[in-house]
């Protein structure tokens, strides 16, 4: 069908020339070849993520042919390098301490960020930045500019390791030893890590043990100190208990029948050592359970007599059985 010149002119307009034609050829291999680069990195249907570039550093290495550690940069660290220099110089005095007052209040936002870290770990944020300004006040005090660090550097570990000191000594419910606690450490992180790969299972103390070259018998003994930072009460119901039945319910009470048994085998040979006649009246009285009366009676005496003998015969005795209790104990 033949166009009309209105057509025909309108054709001509957008129709792309040659070059036109090469240009757009050309973007649409470009973005083929982008799609084909981005397809195997991700996900079909995940959009593409768009990564920073990278900064380029130089691969100059650093005087002394170490690896040089990133610092953090503190951006609100206040500038005390004057004030510490001034401290160094500054006798003991009020002035003195004005100066390390503001020193410690300067540097105080750095000490409470710090003990954030350990919050949620069973003490509050408040104690944790007390326990944290403590350790400042030492970083302050212990702190020598001439040696050439920056007082961050220093101030850092030391409080943090007042903190980890004071969850150490203070936190545990139970008296536990450091080796046992670096034992539990140990542990726990090795349940952590062994988690993720063992399926659906705890490991085991073998694994454990393998796991971080300790002997199986630190392994179970830093399992035993995994609940040790925490006590129970008495009070508290045992598991699995509907009658209200306590931990205080499982405890034992003093037997009155062994301190018993004790008096009598420690006596026997004191009994044996007695003259006839006394032990006679103590078996009477004590054993077969006369009355003196009786007893004077029987052996044709006056039951006062009776009762003196009963009297200065058990006393006798017990100073020699609490005696050689005596030296038994100081021995």
């Amino acid at each position: 069908m033949p166009m009309t010149p209105q057509a025909e002119e309108q054709h001509t307009s957008i129709e792309p020339t040659p070059e036109q034609r090469t240009d757009q050829r050309a973007a649409e291999l470009r973005a083929a070849r982008r799609r084909a680069d981005q397809a195997p990195s991700r996900p079909p249907g995940k959009p593409v993520r768009r990564t920073k570039p990278r900064r380029v550093t130089s691969s100059k290495a650093p005087p002394g042919g170490g690896r040089q550690r990133a610092r953090h940069s503190h951006h609100d660290a206040p500038d005390t390098a004057a004030d510490f220099e001034r401290l160094t110089t500054l006798p003991e005095g009020p002035e003195r301490d004005e100066l390390r007052r503001r020193v410690v209040c300067a540097w105080l936002p750095m000490s409470e960020r710090l003990a954030l870290r350990f919050r949620n770990r069973g003490e509050s944020a408040e104690d944790l930045q007390q326990v944290a300004a403590l350790g400042l006040v030492k970083a302050v005090d212990r702190y020598d500019p001439e040696r050439g660090c920056a007082f961050e550097s220093f101030a850092v570990p030391t409080i943090v390791g007042e903190v980890k000191r004071h969850f150490r000594d203070h936190m545990w419910g139970l008296h536990v030893p450091r080796r046992v606690q670096e034992l539990r450490n140990r542990v726990r992180a090795a349940r952590q890590e062994l988690t993720r790969s063992v399926d659906d299972r705890g490991p085991t103390p073998e694994e454990i043990a393998e796991h971080t070259g300790m002997s199986l018998e630190e392994v179970l003994l830093g399992s035993q100190a995994l609940e040790s930072f925490t006590t129970l009460s008495l009070d508290a119901e045992l598991p699995g208990a509907d009658d209200g039945y306590s931990l205080a319910d499982t405890l034992g009470a003093p037997e009155a029948g062994f301190d018993l048994v004790l008096d009598r085998e420690a006596v026997k040979p004191k009994l044996r050592n007695l003259p006839e006649r006394e032990r006679e009246i103590l078996y009477m009285r004590f054993f077969c359970d006369m009355t003196q009366s009786r007893i004077a009676d029987r052996l044709g005496i006056s039951q006062m007599h009776v009762s003196r003998i009963i009297s200065r015969t058990c006393r006798r005795l017990a100073d020699q059985v609490g005696g050689r209790q005596e030296e038994c104990a100081a021995t």
